[in-house]
């Protein structure tokens, strides 16, 4: 049953539901709008910014800058969750996980929603002012395939490499928060792109079935009967492009044993999943906020080190 307007239901997914009951009934579309009942999008947006500024060595020392940049994933992550129901609106209609969204179940108009786009991206445009001004210029550069994303669905069977090189930005940007650009940022940047292919594959599972009856492309659909293999190499390759680029900083053998807790929890992931539940896939999906906060760990620590 749709929503009816100034409400939203909780979707299987959502995670802070006391958030939802404790805002006024109008503001509860415009939260769900942006996702922020569902914290683990702006997780997985923040942890490849701390991977940046982390393996650069700016951490410690630019302990303010990556509160700044959570503020950051946290506003865009709304944002560019509004601006994909604008687009998939008609889309969204049609998918059971998706009907209930906001836009597309009537709770939160047209013209509301860009308004809010507004407002979320001008608190992101008050965080862009806290980085140095390279930095600016890279996180501006983002702007162009994010508006990109929502479409790639429509004409790619790997929507999801997309999604990586969107999701993936951060790292790009928290290393020119403090660092020249470099071979080594362009390593982490391509070994959180791989990552993020790999758990928005899991992710894809739920939709699967619904996506094939409208016509929507993903690698889930994509990988067929070899989602396990596929995921797995995809992590296989996030972990090769992250000790290469940790190799570059420090070049000893022990300084790879940082990635090993991550490299466990991607056995893990790939050895339990359950390609035919949608609500293991969700929870392995969901995991990668471990796995995020692993890697950062490990980053930070070679950075500091080095």
């Amino acid at each position: 049953m749709n929503a009816r307007p100034n409400e939203t239901s909780l979707v299987p997914d959502a995670e802070l539901t006391g958030l939802m009951r404790w805002l006024p009934v109008a503001a509860r579309p415009f939260a769900a709008l942006a996702r922020f009942d569902r914290p683990i999008g702006w997780w997985l947006l923040y942890w490849p910014c701390l991977y940046g500024l982390g393996l650069s060595g700016g951490f410690p020392q630019y302990w303010p800058l990556a509160l700044w940049m959570l503020l950051g994933a946290i506003a865009m992550r709304g944002a560019g969750c509004v601006y994909n129901d604008i687009v998939d609106r008609d889309l969204d209609a049609q998918v059971a996980r998706t009907r209930s969204r906001p836009i597309a179940s009537g709770a939160v108009s047209l013209k509301a929603a860009w308004a809010w786009l507004g407002l979320l991206s001008a608190i992101g445009l008050i965080v862009l002012l806290q980085l140095r001004g390279l930095a600016q210029m890279v996180a501006l550069a983002s702007l162009a395939p994010v508006a990109a994303y929502p479409f790639m669905k429509r004409i790619t069977w790997w929507p999801q490499a997309w999604l990586g090189l969107v999701f993936s930005w951060g790292a790009l940007v928290g290393w020119t928060a403090f660092a020249a650009p470099n071979l080594i940022m362009l390593l982490v940047y391509a070994g959180s792109i791989c990552w993020v292919i790999g758990y928005d594959t899991i992710y894809a599972l739920q939709d699967r079935e619904d996506d094939a009856l409208i016509g929507v492309r993903s690698s889930a659909r994509a990988l067929g009967a070899h989602i396990r293999p596929g995921v797995a190499g995809f992590y296989a390759l996030a972990l090769a492009f992250w000790a290469a680029a940790i190799w570059q900083v420090r070049p000893q053998g022990i300084a790879l044993v940082a990635l090993i807790p991550a490299a466990l929890h991607f056995i893990w992931q790939v050895a339990t999943l359950n390609v035919a539940d949608g609500a293991d896939a969700l929870a392995k999906f969901r995991s990668n906020r471990m796995a995020g906060l692993l890697v950062a760990l490990a980053m930070i620590t070679i950075g500091a080190s080095a």
